[in-house]
């Protein structure tokens, strides 16, 4: 009947109902796409998708055989990580994602602790924003992921593993002196920059300023936080900034980083999987080297105050 490549592809294109994309996801190009899209209708005497110039529609029959495919899927991964247990723990190969405003400050010090810990483990990473990553784990292109908790979505286990507070990075040449701790109504709402849209730590930190007014906003949108750092530094405004970038990106900008007052801000990271994933145990094994991570990351009160003299 199909083979389990086709079944992926004609999962992928249901999610999307985009030709292109789903073959930029399936990695393949979009005539090949079409190619085995066309085979497993011929193979089933019906038409699985509607096309028109502009739009892709499920069809009847393709609507009642998408719960049917994805439970098979569902089940062949299940059985690949249920072999790949045999081997013992964090071995052979773990696909793993990571949002933006992590990864450049977790990746340094967890890749190196993986390889002395688990030299047979061959890690794959994926750096996206949460929205791409979650789609990734549920069609199986991930095995887990590391992001900002909660992740809405069924089928997916969610593991805790630090809160992240955050804090705020000015010009050290600014001249608007904010005092620390200060309070979220202290900050400077018209002066506020953040990432762009898409990345989860612009909701957060419009969240944490829940006053702010879109007119209120820099219209600048950074694609990363070592940009967002650098408008910072050259006096263009104030941004929030998670704890567990401080130590890389104060060092190397020119900003003061001044904390909250009590209760502080943050976000909670968290490692995600599939729910029927037979891991568990490789996953529990990671959350902890993160853990351990992430706690090196982390500001005593000693250095938050040279930062933010």
């Amino acid at each position: 009947m199909f083979s389990v490549r086709q079944m992926r592809y004609f999962d992928i294109l249901a999610n999307t109902l985009h030709f292109r994309k789903a073959a930029e996801m399936a990695r393949i190009s979009q005539p090949a796409l079409s190619a085995q899209i066309a085979e497993m209708e011929l193979l089933l005497g019906a038409t699985l998708f509607e096309r028109t110039r502009r739009t892709v529609v499920l069809t009847e029959m393709g609507r009642r055989l998408l719960p049917r495919i994805r439970g098979i899927l569902d089940e062949i991964r299940s059985l690949e990580e249920l072999a790949g247990q045999r081997r013992g723990t964090l071995r052979g190969r773990l696909r793993l994602g990571i949002i933006p405003t992590i990864a450049p400050y977790l990746l340094p010090l967890l890749i190196p602790d993986l390889r002395e810990t688990y030299p047979e483990l061959a890690i794959e990473l994926r750096e996206a924003v949460t929205s791409k990553l979650v789609e990734d784990l549920r069609l199986g292109d991930l095995d887990a992921i590391i992001a900002a908790l909660p992740i809405e979505g069924e089928g997916t286990v969610a593991k805790p593993l630090f809160r992240d507070r955050f804090l705020i990075a000015t010009s050290n040449n600014d001249i608007d002196v904010l005092t620390s701790p200060m309070t979220q109504e202290d900050v400077a709402l018209e002066r506020l920059l953040l990432l762009e849209e898409g990345h989860c730590l612009r909701d957060q930190a419009l969240a944490v300023c829940s006053n702010v007014k879109q007119r209120q906003l820099v219209n600048y949108g950074a694609t990363s936080m070592a940009t967002l750092l650098q408008m910072v530094g050259h006096g263009m405004g104030l941004t929030l900034i998670p704890e567990i970038a401080v130590r890389t990106e104060a060092g190397r900008n020119n900003v003061r980083i001044v904390a909250f007052a009590d209760p502080e801000p943050s976000r909670e990271i968290g490692l995600i999987w599939r729910k029927q994933s037979e891991r568990r145990e490789d996953f529990e094994a990671l959350a902890i080297t993160i853990v351990d991570c992430s706690r090196r990351l982390m500001i005593s009160a000693d250095e938050l105050d040279d930062l933010a003299a």
